[in-house]
């Protein structure tokens, strides 16, 4: 064991305490009365602004370069996507199988890793994501009811994927700490959407745009709480360990969410035999990643 094994173990432990977090956000999804787009859209203006006054009083706040600025809010605009096509899927489905979506994040990872590194495709990562994708495909045959939520689902977990491979490419470039990166890809998304308001309207025109007064609350715990502080959580971990690690790890997600829905919603009742054991595989493929990653 190497003197680096004690700070990879506790960027570990912090990564699981980000996606312990990260299994709240699933079920804001369902207590907020708004579509995703508008949600994700509020979240990001209570993060942006939370945020900013937070970097306000640490005195960490700056601008970014130009072209670099540009390249982390670009970032920001591929995180949006996720997040809406994130709570879309709750939404057209459930919160059980709405995130656990997010399982395939890794698989989409080690094929991008091929394109985005230009490196040789790992069969370890491969058997490890196969796992993963076993366990999804079990936990799928639940009901043909929910084929667009898992449609949304995956969409979402092929755009964090891409997301994660473009943090780090764009961190590598610009040197910027996590804090800074987070601030101005969270303004990024921000900005795309606001532009994407508009045409959601328009298509969706009986949608509701106005929050109500409890969903007030939820989006601020939402876009304050439990966004900024997973989110950094995470970000450090990119640092230090593997983009296919740390989306392996997330693959967790989903089993505090259905954990926090079972209990909040009685979505228990909906899972079956078939729903179990696909979530264990999920997690055992997770702790191998884990102690290889140690």
């Amino acid at each position: 064991m190497t003197d680096l094994a004690p700070a990879k173990w506790k960027t570990l432990i912090l990564l699981h305490l980000a996606v312990f977090l990260a299994g709240w956000t699933g079920i804001f999804g369902r207590l907020i009365a708004l579509g995703g787009l508008p949600l994700v859209w509020y979240r990001m203006a209570v993060s942006v602004l939370s945020f900013t006054l937070v970097l306000l009083f640490l005195g960490k706040f700056h601008l970014p370069k130009g072209k670099d600025l540009l390249r982390i809010c670009g970032c920001g605009v591929i995180l949006a996507i996720h997040w809406v096509a994130f709570y879309a899927s709750i939404q057209a489905s459930n919160v059980s199988v709405g995130v656990v979506c997010i399982a395939t994040t890794s698989f989409f990872t080690a094929l991008l890793n091929i394109f985005f590194n230009r490196k040789e495709a790992s069969w370890k990562e491969f058997v490890i994501s196969f796992i993963s994708i076993v366990g999804v495909l079990l936990i799928f045959s639940l009901d043909v009811r929910y084929r667009l939520g898992i449609a949304l689902g995956l969409l979402c977990a092929f755009a964090y994927a891409v997301f994660s491979m473009l943090h780090i490419r764009t961190a590598e470039r610009c040197g910027e700490d996590s804090a800074t990166m987070l601030l101005y890809e969270l303004i990024g998304g921000f900005l795309f959407l606001t532009l994407c308001i508009p045409a959601f309207m328009g298509i969706f025109p009986q949608s509701d745009v106005v929050p109500g007064g409890t969903d007030i609350v939820w989006l601020v715990l939402l876009g304050s709480v439990f966004t900024i502080l997973p989110f950094l959580l995470q970000l450090h971990a990119l640092r230090h360990l593997s983009a296919f690690t740390v989306n392996l790890a997330y693959n967790l997600e989903p089993v505090y969410s259905i954990a926090f829905a079972a209990v909040l919603f009685g979505e228990l009742q909906e899972l079956n035999g078939s729903f179990w054991l696909g979530i264990s595989l999920i997690v055992i493929s997770v702790v191998i990643q884990t102690v290889r990653a140690s």
